[in-house]
């Protein structure tokens, strides 16, 4: 069973008031971490895909060109609040589906997407979307959870999937088949600390390179 986009934007669109008050404190410092791995230059086009309430676009250098998307209205007005209060005149945003982007091929020098993968109904095709747009060896980060290599831990997340995506999210999403069915070349992936439930994901936008992208 899959989220689909309308129980998304209704989920969504309900924490919008509240999201960062819940959320900052667990997302604020990988968003920060993701970014930094990046090393974005000046003039450089950045990606964020699912920027939701906006925790990170204060994170970007004033010297680079930040796009951000959202399939939620509610949590794109939040997001606009920050555009306004910190003077982001580098960012745009923009209410759009991350598994259809409405974007040319090689739009963008690199593309972040921080808890959005297990909560899209297709991973794969939102990821084929951010190969497509990201220009050739640009970075591609993903912050997500993903379904525990332990096997016992596995399981729970299987079974607790069902109740998870009842709030916004799923917990059964396997990194390693995601990257099998994307072909993402992922150059390291791994955990801030041992017991955190999150790993950020640092790949190399393989298009062109010989491999199907």
């Amino acid at each position: 069973m899959t989220m689909q986009a309308e129980e998304i934007k209704k989920i969504y669109g309900g924490y919008s008031g509240a999201y960062d008050f819940i959320f900052k404190g667990f997302f604020y410092p990988r968003i920060k971490h993701a970014i930094e791995t990046m090393h974005i230059k000046p003039g450089d086009r950045i990606l964020d895909v699912g920027v939701g309430t906006g925790l990170s676009l204060p994170l970007f250098p004033s010297y680079c060109i930040v796009t951000g998307i959202d399939l939620s209205s509610a949590m794109l007005k939040e997001a606009h609040k920050k555009i306004e209060s910190n003077g982001l005149k580098h960012v745009t945003l923009l209410e759009m589906d991350a598994q259809n982007l409405a974007f040319e091929d090689d739009s963008f020098d690199h593309v972040i997407s921080t808890h959005v993968v297990s909560v899209v109904p297709d991973p794969v095709k939102a990821i084929a979307e951010m190969k497509r747009v990201c220009k050739r060896n640009g970075n591609i980060i993903l912050v997500n959870h993903f379904q525990s290599s332990n096997k016992v831990i596995a399981k729970f997340d299987t079974l607790i999937s069902p109740f998870t995506k009842k709030v916004g999210w799923r917990t059964d999403l396997s990194l390693e088949r995601l990257i099998k069915d994307t072909n993402l070349d992922v150059r390291s992936q791994y955990k801030m600390n041992k017991i955190d439930l999150w790993k950020v994901v640092c790949a190399i936008n393989n298009k062109g390179n010989g491999v199907s992208g």
